[in-house]
């Protein structure tokens, strides 16, 4: 008989948040070595974007299986595996001699890790382990965990490249998140002992058909597309920006830091509301905030203050809409089939952050200047923006005509 008892909501929230705290923290960081790599190499930056680029888009793909074989078998062998994959991913990118090798170490293997190790999987957890009442809250606390985990973990990454060089860092981090692996025996959910799955309502395809004549899920990935197409183009490519216009080293990594510092509170107060509040209203002020926010730091003059401000305002947006986004999935749809739900859309996130970091890369190759990205960016957030509004968040009616947003 399948146990019915669960996980205490303390040991999930601790245990994933370590995890999304490496995972999440160590990728953020990944816009560092890009100059470094690049020059030693002798690569340019659309090889460098274009290998992050395919790692968003990997992320992704890989992370739609992820979710389906977690919701099956639980999360903790997906875990196992993401670790794996995560210290194989950073080490082939130190010893890469190609932009071959590279693109499928930095790209396609690190993709696969982090769809492994990130929020699909442990929001999979917390969906089916923590009370209805508090999973808002909860993905908000995970979600300022990985925001923490860019706070702490950038300016770790920028002092190991500066005092041991890039590709030792790399190296080093390469067994520091080996750590994941203990981490994951805190999330193994005993009514998946034995392999066996809980009982579900529906299967797979039924879900899935479900999921995409539903109106409200379409819009949903729509918005989520632009997230990752404003995050990951800043995250990547503001470094190079603020140095092409002559600002230090340091103020990117600070910037940085300060994005994961406010991210923390972004997060967290996101979740928060999210069981005060309807939820497409969060995520519509997000998006649009985010575009004024993109507006004015072009508008005003350049420094190291402005830099500064940018990042702090754009950290308490910056995963913001992860918490109200996959909470939404889970009211909407149930907790069943959430982790691959949650998959299908996080995929057009990383469509969106395909597209980000590798036109950063093209268009500047090219022009000379990330001017024309920055633009995009604040159009999308306009878009998403009007497009979560109609998004339905109450639970859906089985065995009835999807109902049609009005």
């Amino acid at each position: 008989m399948q146990s019915t008892r669960k996980l205490s909501m303390a040991q999930v929230l601790a245990c994933g948040a370590m995890i999304v705290t490496l995972s999440m923290g160590i990728r953020h960081g990944f816009g560092l070595w890009l100059q470094p790599l690049t020059q030693a190499q002798g690569w340019t930056r659309e090889n460098f974007a274009f290998a992050i680029a395919i790692q968003n888009l990997a992320w992704g793909t890989f992370g739609i299986f992820a979710g389906m074989v977690a919701d099956r078998f639980g999360a903790f062998r997906v875990l196992i595996g993401g670790a794996v994959f995560y210290a194989l991913g950073l080490a082939g990118m130190a010893l890469s001699t190609n932009t071959f090798v590279f693109t499928l170490t930095a790209g396609v293997l690190l993709g696969a890790a982090q769809a492994g190790t990130t929020y699909a999987v442990v929001y999979g957890v917390i969906g089916r382990q923590v009370d209805p009442a508090k999973r808002s809250w909860a993905m908000g606390v995970a979600a300022a965990a990985g925001s923490f985990g860019q706070f702490l973990m950038v300016p770790v990454e920028g002092f190991l490249i500066s005092g041991f060089g890039w590709k030792e860092a790399l190296l080093a981090l390469a067994v520091f998140v080996l750590l994941i692996a203990p981490l994951a025996f805190g999330l193994r959910e005993p009514g998946f002992a034995g392999g066996a799955a809980p009982h579900r309502e529906q299967t797979i395809g039924q879900a899935l058909r479900e999921a995409f004549t539903y109106p409200s899920f379409q819009l949903l990935m729509a918005g989520y597309f632009v997230c990752g197409f404003q995050v990951v183009f800043i995250g990547v490519h503001m470094p190079s920006y603020l140095k092409d216009k002559g600002l230090s080293p340091q103020v990117a990594s600070y910037a940085l830091a300060l994005i994961g510092l406010f991210n923390v509170f972004g997060t967290y107060i996101a979740g928060t509301l999210g069981e005060k509040l309807a939820k497409r209203k969060i995520l519509a002020f997000i998006y649009l905030a985010r575009a004024a926010a993109i507006a004015v730091f072009l508008w005003a003059p350049l420094s190291p203050l402005s830099v500064y401000l940018f990042a702090s305002v754009m950290g308490l947006l910056w995963l913001s809409t992860v918490p109200p986004t996959n909470a939404t999935i889970a009211q909407i749809f149930g907790v069943a089939h959430m982790s691959m739900l949650g998959g299908f859309v996080f995929f057009s996130h990383q469509i969106g952050s395909f597209l980000g970091v590798w036109l950063g890369g093209y268009l500047y190759d090219r022009t000379g200047s990330y001017d024309i990205v920055w633009y995009i960016a604040i159009a999308l957030g306009i878009f998403a923006a009007i497009v979560n509004l109609p998004v339905r968040e109450a639970p859906i009616s089985r065995g009835t005509p999807v109902p049609q947003p009005v």
